[in-house]
């Protein structure tokens, strides 16, 4: 298919402010174009070397700080078989257990919970034990009965933990790199956005019928826009988007309000273009200039009336003030970072089927300056079936794809994925899984 060129996007190089986010595209990294097997996404088997060589081993996203702002509170997350729990201490720190009693085996906290009580120990419901916020023994009833004495172990089985972007990261692997050195350029890139001032304004989890990695996919290419989201076309450039991949993580960076090339221009601004022109405080009907013009008189309007609305911009690029800069952080964390809001997603193995998925789905906005923090609450945390609820037109639009791809995997007519240059994202994804199961993260250690 041919396309229209009329336009060309024109990426800001110049930084507002001592500190940006860096903008100079990546080397082009040299993968192989080798068709991906099927059984990557369907084989019990590969699911089990992915959990023994690769979840085991890296740094994943537990919960938000503000989930647990005092000494005491506690969250429980979930990665496979695994139910992690997640305290902060009483000097502010945040510590990770396995979240299992040492006498029988009972989980201490079931489900997602969190606690006010800042002194208050964890306690197991089924024989009373008690466990200090440290994870050291506070109480064993009867204890005298035990000849053998307390558990050697002095407490619960602790985890590597550490906190960034306004986020509690855990890992299963003791000997882990430092958090920092796992993320590499990502702080860099994203620290300008200042996640700990956005609020948590949506919250949901749902159960896909699809492995993990299709979601991934599906996410980090723009070349299925013409085919799944049409009505995109008349909102983004799908085609001229900067890739870049790093060591682990990759991103793309894509123009918002804006026509894609695929499409002929309207008679006037499309009705997706003008929810981003209203979005900044716009009026689209006193806009006089050219459709192509709309993104750059949306990045002036909001850089000259940003600090009226509360907002500070100024350690963000013009680009940044309109355009999606979309990161991945491998394995399964995927971020669409905006100026006033970041789109969230994590996307977690089913504990025994790798044809099923479940899809955290997070939505935070940058509150402005007329925004209650008093009378803010925290939104309750939802979980559904797949097809039982609603996340938008949008990531619908994936939902309901994505059980054909996982069916259309399981077919004897389809050997694996034949990926081009606008999957190059996902060919790195692969690649990092790859070196990862082979044993080459550890080797290096890094």
């Amino acid at each position: 298919m041919k396309v229209r060129r009329e336009q060309k996007i024109k990426r800001t190089k110049r930084r507002r402010g001592s500190e940006g986010t860096p903008v100079k595209a990546a080397p082009k990294p040299k993968l192989p174009y080798d068709l991906i097997p099927k059984e990557r996404y369907t084989s019990a088997d590969y699911m089990a070397r992915e959990w023994d060589h690769m979840w085991t081993k890296v740094w994943l996203l537990g919960c938000c700080e503000a989930d647990i702002p005092e000494p005491g509170n506690h969250m429980v997350t979930e990665i496979g078989n695994e139910s992690i729990l997640l305290i902060r201490q009483r000097d502010g720190g945040v510590k990770a257990f396995y979240n299992v009693c040492q006498h029988r085996g009972n989980q201490l906290v079931h489900g997602a919970h969190q606690t006010k009580e800042a002194d208050q120990a964890i306690r197991c419901h089924y024989h009373n034990w008690q466990y200090r916020l440290d994870g050291r023994f506070f109480d064993i009833p009867d204890v005298e009965t035990f000849p053998q004495g307390a558990p050697k172990c002095g407490g619960l089985t602790e985890l590597p933990c550490d906190t960034w972007g306004s986020f509690v990261w855990f890992s299963m692997d003791p000997d882990v790199m430092p958090l920092r050195d796992y993320l590499g350029i990502i702080p860099e890139h994203l620290d300008p956005y200042r996640f700990d001032r956005m609020v948590l304004t949506e919250w949901v989890t749902v159960e896909w019928d699809c492995n993990w990695k299709a979601s991934v996919d599906a996410f980090n290419e723009s070349y299925h826009v013409q085919g799944i989201h049409p009505q995109l076309l008349y909102y983004l450039d799908d085609l001229d988007i900067q890739i870049d991949c790093y060591e682990r993580h990759n991103r793309y960076l894509i123009a918002f309000g804006v026509l894609s090339p695929r499409v002929i221009s309207p008679s006037e601004i499309p009705p997706p273009i003008k929810v981003v022109m209203r979005g900044a405080g716009m009026d689209p009907a006193a806009y006089e200039g050219s459709i192509y013009d709309v993104r750059e008189a949306v990045q002036t309007f909001k850089r000259e009336n940003g600090a009226a609305q509360g907002k500070d911009y100024s350690r963000l690029n013009d680009d940044q003030l309109t355009d999606d800069y979309h990161y991945m952080i491998f394995p399964n964390i995927t971020m669409n970072v905006h100026a006033d809001d970041m789109m969230m997603f994590r996307q977690r193995p089913h504990p025994e089927d790798p044809n099923k998925m479940l899809f955290d789905y997070y939505m935070f906005e940058l509150p402005d300056n007329e925004f209650d923090m008093e009378a803010y609450e925290r939104p309750k945390h939802r979980q559904y079936k797949h097809g039982e609820t609603s996340l938008g037109l949008v990531i619908n639009q994936d939902a309901y794809n994505l059980p054909f791809v996982q069916k259309g995997m399981n077919s004897v007519g389809y050997q694996g994925l034949w990926l081009g240059e606008q999957e190059l994202r996902i060919r790195h994804f692969h690649k990092t899984l790859e070196d990862y199961l082979a044993g080459v993260h550890a080797r290096k250690g890094s």
